[in-house]
């Protein structure tokens, strides 16, 4: 029987680190040196001495490490696992988007594939998409590929954000209802309940939060509350278990079947085989990166592969 233990043994092995998404199954979050979300987990690989990274989430997950770490191996151990709402932009949408909006800047969330973050003008997350466009100076802003996320984006801001494409979204978020949460609410009546922004906007309304995964993690514990409603894909529950946090899904169905298609097993064999590399054409990995510094640069923080 495969167990962490032995992975563990086989990245120490090869010289490697394991990095997991926090969506990932249990034991692959246990064997992983770190785990996090999707931007997180690439600016920690350009931290690490290491040139062997092996990460455990799906096809932009992994592509986002390789672009902001162009000198490491980056192995994804299921090429099959990929984001549904990532592929629902692709590089001919920004193309007609970009002259149909010629004056608006476009910005892409990381859940978005390298061909498409080469051609926007900035990559942002769901922890700073609204700290990014509310300091852009313009008025009207093209954002994608996820509407909820523009939506929500456009209530803080005040701006006009227009969805790319207009039926961006992600499956797992949106499967979330409102019926969902009041039922979970009505069985744990004194949790509180923390809302993805990928969610739709009647989700949103029933928040006492709205975050990333990391934002919900430390709102756990910064809110001083003992028990949550979580409305994101489920793996994050274990994440809250590990901070010894009651957390209760807002719905049990939402699952990213992608994200649980790597198993230790796949791990294992991927690093033994070193087979999954991800590849990109450098031009296009570098105009990614330049978005994406693009974006540090309007935060007012410097690019960490770029710090001395």
């Amino acid at each position: 029987m495969l167990t962490i233990q032995k992975v563990r043994d086989l990245l120490e092995k090869k010289g490697a680190v394991l990095l997991a998404h926090n969506y990932q199954r249990p034991e692959v979050q246990d064997a992983a040196d770190f785990v996090g979300d999707s931007l997180e987990l690439s600016l920690k690989a350009t931290e690490l001495n290491t040139k062997l990274v092996v990460f455990a989430g799906v096809d932009f997950m992994a592509e986002q490490v390789a672009i902001l770490n162009p000198e490491k191996v980056v192995l994804q151990p299921e090429p099959l696992a990929k984001c549904p709402m990532a592929a629902m932009l692709t590089p001919n949408i920004v193309k007609k988007f970009r002259e149909k909006y010629p004056e608006a800047p476009i910005v892409v969330y990381v859940n978005s594939l390298a061909e498409v973050k080469a051609l926007s003008d900035y990559v942002v997350t769901s922890a700073n998409a609204v700290e990014l466009v509310s300091k852009l100076d313009a008025n009207t802003v093209v954002f994608g590929p996820d509407r909820n996320l523009a939506e929500y984006v456009a209530e803080k801001t005040g701006k006009e954000v227009i969805p790319l494409p207009d039926f961006g979204h992600c499956p797992v978020h949106l499967a979330i209802t409102r019926e969902d949460v009041e039922k979970a609410k009505l069985e744990h009546p004194n949790a509180r309940i923390l809302v993805h922004p990928e969610c739709s906007r009647e989700v949103r309304a029933m928040a006492d939060y709205i975050g990333s995964t990391s934002q919900m993690l430390r709102a756990a514990r910064e809110l001083g509350g003992h028990e949550y409603i979580v409305a994101t894909e489920t793996g994050l529950l274990y994440r809250f278990s590990k901070l010894g946090v009651v957390a209760y899904p807002a719905s049990p169905y939402a699952v990213c079947t992608d994200m649980k298609k790597i198993t230790l097993e796949k791990v294992a064999r991927s690093i033994l085989e070193g087979r999954e590399v991800i590849r990109i054409d450098p031009r296009v990995s570098e105009r990614a990166r330049e978005a994406v510094k693009r974006t540090f640069e309007v935060l007012g923080v410097e690019a960490p592969w770029q710090r001395s």
